[in-house]
C-alpha cells in the first residue's frame, strides 16, 4: 500500500536487484555518498526501493534519519559533493538473510504480524547496532588497522620535572620518595562530548562515519585516553548523567579516583565532574554552583559549575589546600551578559571557598569549556582581573563570532542586585561582614547614608573585578609560526574554548607578566601536553575520529605546589 504509485512488478524488481548483492552487504557507487549512511530495516516512505538511480539520484535522495528529526537534516545544507569517493551504502543483516528471501517487513505482513515495533524492540535494535560497532572497533584495534593517530608531545618549563605520568614514562610516587618539600601533580580538563548533545547536534559531525559516533565505540577510547594520560585531577565537562552513573564513575573509581559530580538543572542530562586520585588528595569540601535562578530572568540557563577544596597528601604543611574549579559556560555567542554573570557566580563561590586563615587565598586552578576565544573580553577578564564593559556589545563578549549579529549593549549593572554578588565577584553578605569587622576597629562609625552612597556608586559602576590574578597554561598560538592552537574541531569550526587557569607562584617562569605577584604561595607550571593546529586535526578527519572520540582535545598540565 505504500508504493501504490508504482506497479507491483516494478517494486519487486528493485527489491530483487538489491537482494542479489546481499552476499557482500555493500553497494559501492561512483557518486560520493557517506559511508555512515545505513538503511533501516524497512524502506522509507519517500522511496520506492532503496537503490539510487544515477539519472536523478542527487535530486531525489534524502538523508536517512540517523540521530534526530528529519527537520535537522533539511536545514543542514547537505550536499553529496561534501563526501568522499570511497564511501558506500551498508545493508544491515536483519533486512536480507539470503538471496531470494523476502524483507522482514513483508514477511511480517504475510504472516499477519503488525509492522510496527515497540520502543523496547527499537531500543534492543539500537543496542545491537552499538554492540556491533564496538566489536568492529575492537577487531580493528586487534589487527592494528586503526589509522590517523597524531602524537602530542610534552612541553617542559622546568628541567627538573621528572614526574610526568604518561604511559611511556611514569613518574615515581612521592609517597615513596620521602620528599615532602615539593608536591607535584597533574590536572586534566576534558570535554568528553555528551552522547545526548552529539545526537541533538548531528549536523556538527557530518564528516564522521556513523559507527564512530556510538557511545559504545566512544567510551572505551575516552577511558583509554584517561588511563594513558593518568592525571591526578580530572575536570570533565558534558558528562551525561546516566553514563556517569552506570559506567564512568565505576570505571574511574577502579583507576583510583574519587568522583564528585554536578548535573545541569534543566532538561539536558549532562554536567560537570571533578575526579581526583585518592593517593594524592583528600577531599575537604565539595561545592556545586547552579547558574539557573528562577527569580532572575537573566539567569534562565541550566549551566553549572563545581568547586572542590582538596588537601594534598605527603606535604609538610597540614593546612595546605588547593582549590579546583570546573565549569561549562553557556554556548550562545550572542548572550555575553549571561556568560559574564555565570562566570561571576563561579568566581564568587571560589572566593568563599579558597580563603585561608591568614586572609590570603590558597592556590587556585580553574578548568572548563568557557565557550570564549583567546583575547575576548571574557578571557581578558579572567586573566587580568578587571573589565570595563561600558559600551560593550553583548555579542562581542566571548569573541565566538567575528561579525556578531545585533548591537545590543551590556546593561549597567549586568545582573540585578538581588543575585547577591558584587561587582568584585564576591558574595555581598561576606563582603559586608568584612566591612563590619573593619569598622569595629574605627573610633567612630560613618553616617548611615554613607553605606547607601557606596552601594549606589557600585551599582552604577561598569567595572568588574575579581581577586585572582590568573595565568593560562596554554599560550594559544605556536610561537614559531603564530598559528592558533585548537582545542575543539568539528564540521562548523576549529577554535580554542577550553582552558586551564591557575594562580602562579612568584618564581613561575611560565606565568604571564603580572600574574605572579598576587600570591605569596602558588603553583609553578612544570609542563603541558602540547595542543594541535586545525590543519593537524583535519589530517585525521577532524574530531571525533577513530582514536579521539570527543570533539574536544584533553588539556593536561603538571604543577608544583610552592609554599613560602
Amino acid at each position: 500500500g505504500r508504493h501504490s504509485m508504482l506497479p507491483r512488478h516494478v517494486q519487486r524488481l528493485g527489491r530483487d536487484w538489491i537482494t542479489h548483492w546481499n552476499g557482500s552487504q555493500i553497494l559501492a557507487f561512483s557518486s560520493p555518498v557517506s559511508s555512515c549512511m545505513r538503511w533501516a530495516g524497512h524502506y522509507p516512505p519517500w522511496a520506492s526501493f532503496p537503490l539510487p538511480i544515477s539519472a536523478d539520484f542527487s535530486a531525489n535522495w534524502r538523508f536517512p534519519p540517523l540521530f534526530g528529526p528529519w527537520r535537522q537534516f533539511q536545514n543542514s545544507n547537505w550536499h553529496l559533493d561534501n563526501y568522499t569517493q570511497s564511501c558506500c551504502f551498508h545493508l544491515p543483516n536483519p533486512s536480507m538473510k539470503s538471496e531470494g528471501e523476502e524483507p522482514l517487513t513483508k514477511k511480517r505482513r504475510l504472516s499477519g504480524q503488525d509492522d510496527t515495533s515497540t520502543p523496547e524492540q527499537e531500543t534492543n535494535l539500537c543496542n545491537q547496532k552499538e554492540v556491533s560497532c564496538l566489536s568492529v572497533a575492537q577487531n580493528e584495534e586487534k589487527h592494528g588497522s586503526k589509522k590517523g593517530t597524531i602524537k602530542r608531545h610534552w612541553e617542559y618549563f622546568c628541567e627538573q620535572s621528572k614526574t610526568m605520568k604518561i604511559a611511556e614514562n611514569k613518574g615515581s610516587d612521592q609517597s615513596s620518595t620521602g620528599s615532602e618539600a615539593t608536591f607535584d601533580f597533574t590536572v586534566m580538563s576534558y570535554n568528553i562530548l555528551s552522547q545526548n548533545l552529539l545526537e541533538d547536534n548531528s549536523h556538527l559531525y557530518k564528516h564522521c562515519r556513523q559507527r564512530l559516533l556510538f557511545w559504545t565505540y566512544r567510551f572505551p577510547n575516552i577511558l583509554q585516553e584517561i588511563k594513558e594520560l593518568d592525571a591526578d585531577v580530572l575536570c570533565l565537562q558534558e558528562v551525561q548523567e546516566d553514563h556517569y552513573r552506570t559506567e564512568i564513575k565505576s570505571s574511574l573509581e577502579s583507576l583510583g579516583y574519587h568522583c564528585e559530580y554536578k548535573m545541569r538543572t534543566g532538561r539536558k542530562p549532562d554536567g560537570c565532574a571533578i575526579c581526583f586520585k585518592t593517593s594524592k588528595f583528600s577531599l575537604i569540601s565539595s561545592n556545586p554552583v547552579e547558574f539557573f535562578r528562577r527569580d532572575i530572568p537573566l539567569l534562565d540557563r541550566d549551566n553549572v559549575g563545581l568547586v572542590l577544596l582538596l588537601q594534598p597528601r605527603f606535604h609538610c604543611k597540614a593546612t595546605a589546600a588547593i582549590c579546583i574549579a570546573n565549569t561549562h559556560l553557556l554556548y550562545n555567542p550572542r548572550r555575553g551578559d549571561i556568560k559574564l554573570t555565570q562566570l561571576a557566580m563561579l568566581l564568587a563561590e571560589i572566593a568563599s571557598v579558597a580563603p585561608q586563615k591568614d586572609g590570603s587565598f590558597c592556590p587556585i586552578i580553574i578548568c572548563g569549556d568557557f565557550n570564549s576565544v583567546p583575547g575576548s573580553p571574557l578571557y581578558k577578564f579572567i586573566k587580568e582581573g578587571k573589565l570595563n564593559y561600558e559600551g560593550l556589545a553583548i555579542g562581542k563578549v566571548s569573541g565566538q563570532e567575528q561579525f556578531p549579529r545585533g548591537q545590543r549593549i551590556l546593561s549597567i549593572p549586568i545582573w540585578p542586585k538581588k543575585l547577591g554578588i558584587s561587582q568584585n565577584c564576591v558574595y555581598e553578605i561576606k563582603q559586608q561582614q568584612k566591612k563590619e569587622n573593619a569598622g569595629e576597629k574605627l573610633e567612630a562609625a560613618k553616617p548611615d547614608n554613607t553605606q547607601e552612597i557606596v552601594i549606589a556608586s557600585e551599582k552604577l559602576s561598569s567595572k568588574l573585578r575579581h581577586h585572582f590574578k590568573l595565568s593560562s597554561v596554554y599560550s594559544h598560538y605556536f610561537p614559531e609560526t603564530g598559528i592558533p592552537e585548537v582545542t575543539t574541531c568539528h564540521s562548523r569550526s576549529a577554535v580554542t574554548v577550553d582552558y586551564i587557569f591557575y594562580s602562579a607562584a612568584n618564581d613561575d617562569t611560565a606565568a604571564q607578566p603580572g600574574a605572579e605577584d598576587s600570591f605569596c604561595r602558588g603553583l609553578k607550571l612544570l609542563g603541558r601536553l602540547a595542543l594541535l593546529t586545525e590543519k593537524d586535526l583535519w589530517t585525521v578527519n577532524g574530531l571525533p575520529n577513530e582514536n579521539n572520540s570527543s570533539d574536544h582535545l584533553p588539556l593536561l598540565a603538571e604543577f608544583r605546589l610552592i609554599e613560602r
